[in-house]
Parts: C-alpha cells; sequence; structure tokens
C-alpha cells in the first residue's frame, strides 16, 4: 500500500478488510481532497503526531489492542507517515504483537528494500521469531543492507528461541566469516545452543572463542557454561567453572545445582546447596526445583519432603505448580502413588495438565491402570504421548482389550505417536536419527552395525522387553520394532566413526524406553565403554553392565 506514491488502489485494498471498516470514510476524504501523502524520508525534527503516534504504538505493542493499532495505522497514513522507517517497523512489530501475522506480513512485503534501517530491521527480526515466523525474519535479516551485531544476536537469538539449534549454529559461523565481533549476549545464545544439542565439541569451541576473544564472565555467562557442560554430559567440567567463577548471584548456584540433579548426583547437590548459606546467596524457587528434582531421580523421599518444607517454613517461598509438580514425580517414582494423589487433591492451586501426566507416567511405571485412568481423565486434551503411557499401562497388567481400545481411539481421533528423534555428534558435525531411519547417506553400514551389535548382545543373553509394543504383531516383529529406535542407529553410527574405548554420546528429545535402556548396559558392557545418552528427564551413564540410574528412572 506504499510502495508508490498515490496508489490509491493499493491502500484501497488494504484497508477494504473490515478491521479497517470505521475509518474508510476518512481515507476517502483524504483521496477526494486531493490530499497529497508525504513519503518522505523523516525530518530530523519531527513533529508532535509524529511523537503522538510513536507513543500510541508502543503502548499498543507492550499492551495488545487491535482496534487502537487499526486506526493509528488509519492515521499513520492520512497523516503522510506511510514511509517513515521507524514508524512503519513499529506498526509491523504492533501488529505481530495483536497475533495479526498476516498484517504484518504484508506490510513487510509492501516496504521497498532501501526503505529498511538497521534499527528498523533489527526490530522486526526479534518480533517475528518471537512469533515463529522464522522464514519472514530470515528473509528481513537478507535484506539488510548493513548487517551489525544487534542484527547478528536478533537472528541468532531468534534461532534459538524457535529450538533450531543446528541453524543458530551455523549463522554463528557465518557471522564469524562476516568480521563481525560477537559479543557475550552472542555467546549466551550460542552457549544454549550447545547445550541443547548436547554438542561436547561445538561446547568446547564456543568456550574456547570466548577465552580467545577475552569475553568477560558475568553470571549470566557463568550460568550458561555450567549449564551448557552440564547438558554436553561434562559434569566435572562444569563443577569445576562453578568453583572457579565469582557466584554471588543465586542462579549461578542453580545451574549447578540443577546440572547435578539431571545426571542423579542428589547428594553432590544437596552439598552445593548446603554452601549458599556460608556464602550469604539466598536461594531462590528455582533452587528448591534443583533440589527436588535430585531427589526424585533418586528416590531421596524424605529429603525431599524435608526441603520442601524448609522452602515454605525458613524461606518464605510459596510453591508454584513446578514444585508441586517435583512432589508428585518424587513420591510417585518412589511408588507412594496414594501419596502423590494427595498432594495433587491438596494443592492450593488448579493442578494442570503437566502435573497429570507426571502422574500418568508414575501410574505406568508402577502399573497403576485404576489410577492411571484416573489420571488420563483428569487432563483435559490427551495428547499422543498421554495416550502412549495410558496404553503402555495396559500392557504392562495385561489388560489387552484396554489397550487396543486406546490405539483405536487414537486411530479415530488422528492422532500419532511422537516420533523418536536422537542425535550423535561426530567430527564436528551433530547427526540426527529417526527410529526406522534410513535416509542417512551410511545407512547400509549403521544396519550393518547395529545389526552385528544385536547379534553380540543376544549371545550374552539379552532379550528384548516387548511387553510394551502393540499387541496385533508377532514377538518377532515386536523385536524388530524395537531394534531400530533412534537411539540405537545413534549409537551404531558413533560406534562406526569412533575408535575402540571412546565414549560415546547420544541426546533423544523423548524417555528412553526399557529395551533401550537395558540394550544399553549389554552394549556397554560387551564393548568395554562408556556410553553417556541423555534423554528427556535425565543423563544416563552406561558402564561395565550397569547405569548411573541404577534402573530408577
Amino acid at each position: 500500500m506504499f510502495r508508490i506514491v498515490g496508489s490509491r488502489r493499493r491502500l484501497y485494498y488494504f484497508c477494504s478488510s473490515s478491521l479497517f471498516s470505521p475509518w474508510r470514510q476518512n481515507l476517502s476524504a483524504i483521496f477526494s481532497t486531493g490530499a497529497h501523502l508525504s513519503f518522505s524520508s523523516p525530518e530530523s525534527h519531527y513533529s508532535q503526531d509524529y511523537r503522538r503516534l510513536l507513543c500510541i504504538l508502543e503502548a499498543c505493542k507492550m499492551l495488545p489492542n487491535l482496534r487502537t493499532t487499526a486506526r493509528t495505522h488509519a492515521n499513520i497514513i492520512k497523516l503522510g507517515y506511510g514511509m517513515y522507517p521507524s514508524l512503519v517497523a513499529l506498526m509491523i512489530v504492533t501488529y505481530v504483537s495483536c497475533d495479526r501475522l498476516n498484517l504484518a506480513r504484508q506490510l513487510l512485503v509492501e516496504i521497498p528494500t532501501d526503505y529498511f534501517d538497521a534499527v528498523s530491521a533489527n526490530l522486526m527480526i526479534a518480533s517475528f521469531m518471537k512469533m515463529g515466523a522464522v522464514d519472514v525474519a530470515k528473509k528481513i535479516f537478507n535484506e539488510v543492507p548493513l548487517q551489525d551485531l544487534v542484527t547478528w544476536n536478533s537472528l541468532i537469538g531468534g534461532y534459538v528461541r524457535n529450538d533450531m539449534f543446528k541453524e543458530a549454529l551455523s549463522v554463528f559461523r557465518k557471522m564469524l566469516r562476516s568480521n563481525v565481533e560477537p559479543d557475550g549476549y552472542t555467546f549466551a545464545s550460542i552457549i544454549t545452543a550447545c547445550a541443547r544439542l548436547g554438542a561436547v565439541d561445538h561446547a568446547k569451541w564456543v568456550h574456547h572463542l570466548m577465552t580467545e576473544r577475552r569475553i568477560e564472565l558475568n553470571y549470566i555467562l557463568s550460568s550458561a557454561l555450567i549449564d551448557m557442560y552440564s547438558k554436553c554430559g561434562r559434569i566435572v567440567i562444569a563443577r569445576g567453572i562453578f568453583d572457579s567463577v565469582e557466584r554471588s548471584n543465586v542462579s549461578v548456584w542453580n545451574a549447578m545445582i540443577n546440572g547435578l540433579a539431571i545426571h542423579g548426583l542428589a547428594l553432590d547437590a544437596i552439598g552445593i546447596f548446603s554452601l549458599m548459606g556460608p556464602e550469604n546467596v539466598s536461594p531462590d524457587s528455582i533452587t528448591f526445583i534443583g533440589l527436588l528434582t535430585a531427589c526424585s531421580h533418586c528416590g531421596l523421599v524424605e529429603e525431599g519432603r524435608k526441603y520442601f518444607q524448609l522452602m515454605k517454613s525458613l524461606y518464605l517461598i510459596q510453591p508454584q505448580l513446578e514444585h508441586y509438580g517435583t512432589m508428585v514425580d518424587l513420591l510417585g517414582r518412589a511408588g507412594l502413588l496414594d501419596e502423590a494423589y494427595t498432594v495433587i487433591k491438596e494443592m492450593p492451586i488448579e493442578p494442570d495438565a503437566v502435573i497429570w501426566r507426571t502422574f500418568l507416567s508414575a501410574c505406568r511405571i508402577h502399573k497403576n491402570s485404576e489410577m492411571g485412568e484416573v489420571a488420563s481423565t483428569k487432563i483435559s486434551h490427551l495428547g499422543s504421548g498421554d495416550y502412549v503411557l495410558l496404553s503402555n499401562i495396559y500392557c504392562s497388567t495385561k489388560k489387552w482389550d484396554n489397550a487396543e481400545k486406546v490405539r483405536c481411539v487414537m486411530k479415530w481421533k488422528g492422532v500419532h505417536k511422537n516420533i523418536g528423534k536422537s542425535w550423535v555428534e561426530v567430527g564436528n558435525v551433530v547427526h540426527q536419527f529417526k527410529a526406522g531411519d534410513r535416509s542417512h547417506p551410511e545407512a547400509e553400514l549403521i544396519y550393518k552395525t547395529l545389526n552385528e551389535l544385536i547379534h553380540r548382545t543376544k549371545l550374552e543373553g539379552f532379550s528384548s522387553t516387548t511387553e510394551l509394543v502393540l499387541m496385533d504383531i508377532s514377538d518377532e516383529e515386536k523385536e524388530e520394532n524395537l531394534s531400530y529406535h533412534s537411539e540405537k542407529l545413534a549409537l551404531a553410527y558413533g560406534i562406526l566413526k569412533s575408535s575402540p574405548g571412546t565414549r560415546i554420546q547420544v541426546s533423544k528429545n523423548l524417555r528412553t524406553c526399557p529395551d533401550c535402556h537395558s540394550w544399553m548396559k549389554m552394549v556397554a558392557k560387551v564393548l568395554n565403554r562408556e556410553i553417556i545418552v541423555r534423554d528427556r528427564i535425565r543423563f544416563h551413564h552406561f558402564a561395565h553392565g550397569y547405569c548411573s540410574c541404577g534402573d530408577y528412572w
């Protein structure tokens, strides 16, 4: 609507929607009087109207109000500010805030590239990334004539926000080649990407770059580094960083406690917590989530109860949903389903679907179909994982008819099981696999390696855990169904590409299944290797036929 001065057709097209109907008459009046819309660049001195429009849009951006936004847009056109970059950029961002991505996209398409300035582009990239419109944000980035540090940071941070971690790393490498020097914000985003991928080689490279460029560590970067190494399976390095940095901010302590928790090192986490008092650092709500999680992963029920009460009585921290969720998880894992159910019923706040799913998961572990049914009825919109959990409970208790009914409901509703994905880092490249995946260029060798491993583990006495697989197929088919889970493919590729005795680490987007868990223990024993698997819940360190979780996960 702005590209050509006096283009009435384009302006009317945009304003023809019902959104602009209250102000269409004003626009008609402008054209009927032959008024000229000024599309010149901003003057050095802005008028009172211009400043007022900016203020209104800023308010609409913070507190989205579509009606006021549309009205302001019409006034912008009426007053001749339709091509001022700062106003147009803010207009686009405001439409994004109002959840009107279609209007924001249309405005963006109509703006000539030569009207972008860096400030406007950076604002739009960040805003579109926030809304998940990655393709639009990337388009803006590519059309910016001068990509400064903030422009790169907006794109990298946006990719991380949208869980596109490999893309974030790729853009970071391009940034380095463009001779734009990264800052602390850049590294905070990239550290998060490495952490989420579990890519330890990338993590070490990024850490080295920080040291090389003498990036000063503040509490944000210190916390991020501890979190990164913890999630990359290098908890010893994480602890070394914790011991060496300034840690007056509670977030540094929280990163260390949570890192120890996901590795199942509850006593170490409790030990770190005990040091906070002597160093005059007060714990916050996140600290106790980490402590309770640590207790949950190790079955420390009494300790968990103690810290839950201590949080309220000594530190006057009111439990939130996350704290109740960890208590339900702690009690549920320990088999105290009645007590976990009582905690849910007596919560002063309404339990959400996450808490009921946690309880449902505990019912699956302890094969309690009756309570599992109760939990499933409390989840208003069952997702694929909920159906699978309930079906697995029925399978484990040999209630085949009930399990089949659940599967039929899934099929009728078009609900598909979440696809398991795993990835392994080889030669500074992250390779991703799906269950039964044959898309990898070396798929033939991967499957050959995996089948050899399966054969060797069977000779050592391993047998597949087939009870949770669909009941309408043969035992042989069930075993084959389990044989090609994503983490097994990722492990096979890691073994194929590494020398004997090398530690291998695999990351997975879902909770590891009992069959894969048992098989990994056997592979670690047969190959005399350390295997690390990071699933959605925690880390599993396999060695000599055992797992660090003690089969409690």
